[in-house]
């Protein structure tokens, strides 16, 4: 592949300037000028996000480069089988507007961990904030950090180490600074223009190809199918129905990278509006990230690495100037990723550990302070783990990811479903599955990836189904444990009434007609995309 940087023009490097600036004015702007109220966090964006901030900003912390590539990388191979990751979201996010998220804000809690140990005490709270730390440390910030220096290394031209610090000293300086609501209005921004951007690589790429029906003809029938047979070695049908439920539980509705926006949110109907506009941007994913790779297939079949299908569509179809948006746009996701997981890391050190254990009278300007100084460890922390990553030789790291996921899902997803839908649910049942079930999926995860890694094991099921089987085995033990456990008495502070008016209010009008359109739409495409 001829190198991005190679063809770049000072036009291109002028809007890469341009843009860098403004993005950085703007964070001033918000941190520095504006003025802020003396009570007022880091953390929430002070209860005053509304729906479309909400619903970009979490768009924008799903949206990494890792995505960008893995996306047009499997459409270049597989066709649109992944944009069930992207369209069958719609479900869980649906849960998350309905079902979660009147706890979550009814409770009027900062983090989930916080939310759990009203739930079922203080352990809870303990064990769970250190899961969270270590599960955003590694798999969204530290992997996307790296992710993301692989991008720029090959954008730029520059060694992996420089890619990285310039990429953490950006994401840092608006998560540290101005915290979660300076990061939601320049997410608003770079959002907009990653749509603008993509959806031109699209266009060119269709006009390049002949039109819509000569793409549709010019591809595997198999290509438009959201559904793949059940003999599928990489996705089958069932593996998907039942395995992605698992992950899509845990990324939507319970981890706090993706749920933080919904927490800032200015009321409940703003938040339930938010998730719904997420549903519909999710939309965008397939014509945005994936047929790029479809249309990669076409105009440059001989490619030796599909990973490279995304940048070889832009270094060989945008014209000067759009070269340099393009990266504009790269960065963008990065620092959006980086800055949004950065500052939910702040926020459950913060929240749950240093508030709740060692000051709980602390001030509002010390609890700023310590935000900030973790927001600056993490960063550090994460490039030292990102740049230990680039040393391991001969792993396919964007394979390897969804399977990690796989396995640090069935845990959460099993506390936060018993947690919230059953109130028999008991805390020693949850203690027992955050600790012992994390270990089991975790070994299961080792011996399925690196003791006996499938490649030289075929008979392993697929790594969904695999995920949905160790969901079942844990939901198992958490009901015996909760239903053998007569004596344990739930914990409910005053604060959190399991079945109170305040956690039980019902959707709006406007809620729900807006869910019942994005619900005929889902379902519209799954039956236009299925049957080629």
């Amino acid at each position: 592949m001829n190198s991005i940087y190679n063809s770049l023009k000072p036009i291109d490097f002028a809007v890469v300037g341009v843009y860098l600036l403004l993005l950085f004015g703007l964070a001033y702007w918000v941190s520095f000028v504006k003025k802020r109220k003396p009570d007022e966090n880091l953390f929430l964006a002070q209860h005053s996000l509304k729906w479309y901030s909400i619903g970009l900003n979490m768009w924008g912390t799903n949206v990494g480069p890792s995505m960008l590539i893995a996306s047009a990388s499997i459409g270049y191979t597989t066709g649109i089988v992944a944009g069930n990751f992207a369209w069958y979201a719609f479900v869980f996010i649906l849960l998350l507007a309905v079902v979660f998220a009147p706890k979550y804000l009814g409770a009027k809690v900062w983090t989930l961990p916080e939310f759990m140990g009203k739930r079922f005490g203080d352990k809870t709270r303990n064990v769970l904030a250190w899961y969270t730390l270590i599960t955003i440390l590694i798999s969204w910030l530290s992997l996307g950090l790296f992710a993301g220096g692989i991008l720029v290394q090959q954008l730029l031209n520059v060694p992996m180490w420089q890619s990285v610090i310039a990429m953490v000293l950006v994401a840092t300086f608006f998560a540290a600074s101005g915290g979660l609501k300076a990061i939601a209005i320049t997410n608003v921004f770079q959002m907009i223009l990653l749509i603008i951007v993509s959806l031109t690589l699209t266009i060119i790429g269709i006009e390049k190809v002949g039109g819509l029906s000569a793409l549709y003809h010019k591809v595997p029938a198999n290509y438009w199918n959201l559904f793949l047979p059940s003999n599928d070695k990489n996705y089958p049908w069932m593996a998907i129905v039942l395995g992605y439920p698992i992950m899509g539980v845990w990324f939507w509705c319970t981890e706090q990278s993706m749920v933080q926006s919904v927490l800032g949110a200015k009321n409940l109907e703003q938040g339930q509006l938010g998730a719904n506009f997420i549903g519909w941007l999710k939309i965008l994913d397939v014509p945005l990230f994936i047929i790029p790779g479809v249309l990669c297939f076409v105009l440059f079949p001989h490619l030796k690495d599909p990973d490279q299908a995304y940048l070889v569509m832009v270094t060989n179809l945008f014209p000067q100037g759009m070269k340099g948006l393009i990266i504009v746009v790269l960065i963008a996701a990065l620092v959006s990723n980086i800055g949004s997981s950065l500052n939910s890391v702040s926020t459950v050190f913060t929240m749950d550990i240093f508030v709740k254990k060692y000051k709980p009278q602390a001030t509002n300007k010390e609890i700023i302070k310590i935000g900030r100084w973790v927001t600056v460890w993490s960063a550090i922390l994460s490039v030292l783990i990102a740049l230990a990553i680039n040393s391991i030789k001969g792993l396919n790291l964007f394979d390897v990811f969804q399977s990690v996921l796989g396995f640090l899902a069935p845990p959460m997803s099993v506390v936060f479903l018993f947690g919230v839908l059953w109130k028999k649910t008991t805390a020693k049942a949850v203690n027992a599955i955050l600790i012992y079930g994390t270990i089991f999926s975790i070994l299961i995860g080792v011996l399925y990836l690196w003791v006996f890694p499938v490649a030289n094991y075929p008979g392993w099921p697929n790594f969904l189904l695999l995920s949905f089987y160790i969901f079942v085995i844990l939901s198992a033990v958490a009901f015996l444990i909760s239903y053998a456990d007569k004596n344990s008495t739930i914990q409910l502070a005053d604060s959190f009434d399991f079945n109170g008016e305040a956690l039980s209010i019902k959707p709006t009008k406007k809620v729900w007609i807006w869910w019942g359109l994005l619900i005929m739409v889902m379902i519209a495409l799954y039956i236009i995309f299925n049957g080629h």
